[in-house]
């Protein structure tokens, strides 16, 4: 077997080379991995958040269904039913790009599992937690903005860690509705050049490269936002 990494130097035939056609695709990649995990952390904080109100039967019905969901259905079903069904029941989603649907599907997927991780972050608070801000006078609203998620949100970094990871893995599937991002590059690079070891071990590389850097990000995170001393005690107990 002989190496030809020359191959990525070859023109494809629209006036680039393999090498920018791959970078191309790699920040195709990139762009959806962000876009979908803008959506999902912020419904997913939403929807995890509901699951733990008190005396709201309802919003936290709502949020467990949400999350069962977006959960338990496939997610390149999911994608489908964004690019096929959703813009057949509406119209005006017609002229919506492809992209678009796929960061919506991709974002609500991620986001049940996220309103989970924030669920068990604020259930593995101390019951003293959320006592203290009422004491203090606050509104709901007001002890789980400034008391509670903001101690959840610390607890739940190194699982969104592995989420994040997984989302950035997950956009791969955007190939099915012709997204021109790594899998959907390494598929057709293969196929007009006949090099697919090199193809496929040189995307191989850039999405191990993208979710080391995901993982160092939120390592850093983790770090300037830890509290000192602060340990997740039990259902009655308190942190410092």
């Amino acid at each position: 077997m002989t190496w030809d990494w020359q191959v990525f130097l070859n023109d494809d035939g629209s006036g680039r080379t393999y090498l920018q056609w791959m970078f191309d695709a790699w920040g195709w990649t990139l762009s959806v991995a962000g876009a979908s995990w803008v959506i999902a952390m912020l419904c997913g904080a939403l929807i995890g958040t509901l699951r733990t109100l008190p005396n709201s039967p309802w919003l936290v019905r709502f949020a467990n269904a949400w999350v069962e969901l977006f959960r338990n259905v496939p997610l390149l079903v999911q994608i489908f039913i964004w690019y096929f069904v959703v813009p057949k029941v509406f119209p005006a989603m017609k002229e919506l790009p492809s992209f678009i649907l796929v960061v919506f599907a991709l974002g609500f997927f991620t986001s049940a599992r996220i309103a989970e991780q924030v669920r068990a972050g604020v259930q593995a608070l101390p019951r003293g937690q959320r006592y203290a801000g009422m004491a203090m006078g606050f509104t709901t609203l007001q002890t789980y903005r400034y008391v509670i998620l903001p101690m959840a949100f610390r607890i739940i970094i190194p699982p969104l860690t592995s989420e994040s990871m997984n989302l950035l893995k997950n956009s791969s599937v955007a190939f099915a509705v012709s997204i021109a991002e790594l899998t959907m590059f390494a598929m057709q690079a293969q196929e007009e050049t006949s090099r697919g070891i090199e193809i496929y071990l040189a995307v191989t590389a850039l999405y191990a490269l993208s979710a080391f850097a995901v993982n160092r990000v939120m390592a850093f995170v983790e770090k300037k936002v830890q509290i000192p001393g602060f340990v997740v005690a039990g259902s009655t107990g308190g942190g410092h």
